[in-house]
């Protein structure tokens, strides 16, 4: 696990380590719990947090419960996603410093403007001059990190609103690069014009703009076609449960 995981999860406490989706009775949400869940492709984040806080007030009987998520996912993207219920809530913010892994896939040859399938192709390119050897020294060059410009398609704020409604409506939209620890970047395939990638990253990494900057730096255009967060610091997308898996439990109380 990363250096980023391991001094993170010590800030947060055992318990959220050694119980994540261990919930004995409904008194437990109300006290606090971390649980682990596996986003479904093209929901929203907030769709998912929005539901479980329905079923949780639902089965309490109450009017209100705190619920939260640790680390947004992309509607395109599948995986991990941290829920913490009740006093669990205050943790989130040192749970969203943990570095993260992702798989997926990744397009060669073309561009959109929003770096994935959002939105459509508005260039296209050569791709005969690719081959493995190139691919893979380029994915290398991004280790152990670069300045990278988020995509105008994003919930990155400008002049307090997400840039994502102003790149929407044409308008033209600037973002300033941050700085982003690529700890390992691997392509697991490559069948072009497709490659299979994992990453290790640390928080505040766009996928979609690393996809497209591979493009680039490979003389080429791409855009990332799949994408799956497997691993938020100690916790993996395996321990996971799915929201009909949680309604379920939870119904069962």
């Amino acid at each position: 696990m990363n250096h980023y995981s391991r001094r993170v999860c010590v800030i947060c406490a055992p318990e959220m380590i050694d119980r994540p989706n261990e919930f004995t009775s409904l008194s437990d949400f109300q006290e606090g719990r971390l649980l682990l869940i596996d986003k479904p492709l093209e929901w929203t984040s907030f769709d998912v947090v929005a539901k479980m806080r329905g079923l949780l007030r639902r089965a309490l009987g109450v009017k209100k419960i705190k619920v939260g998520h640790a680390g947004t996912l992309d509607p395109l993207a599948t995986g991990l996603l941290i829920v913490c219920t009740g006093k669990m809530t205050k943790r989130i913010q040192y749970l969203m410093e943990e570095g993260k892994t992702y798989t997926g896939t990744i397009q060669l040859g073309a561009t959109t403007p929003s770096y994935d399938l959002e939105t459509e192709v508005d260039a296209v390119f050569s791709t005969s001059h690719l081959s493995e050897k190139i691919l893979l020294e380029a994915a290398q060059s991004f280790e152990p990190g670069y300045m990278q410009h988020p995509p105008v398609f994003s919930a990155r704020k400008v002049g307090g609103r997400p840039a994502y409604l102003a790149a929407r409506k044409g308008q033209d939209v600037k973002l300033d690069p941050r700085y982003v620890l690529i700890e390992r970047f691997t392509l697991s395939s490559v069948d072009l014009p497709s490659v299979g990638f994992e990453v290790e990253c640390s928080k505040g990494t766009y996928i979609r703009s690393l996809a497209f900057d591979l493009g680039k730096k490979v003389d080429s255009g791409a855009h990332l076609t799949a994408l799956r967060r497997t691993a938020s610091g100690v916790y993996h997308v395996k321990d996971a449960m799915t929201i009909e898996a949680f309604e379920a439990r939870l119904n069962a109380l």
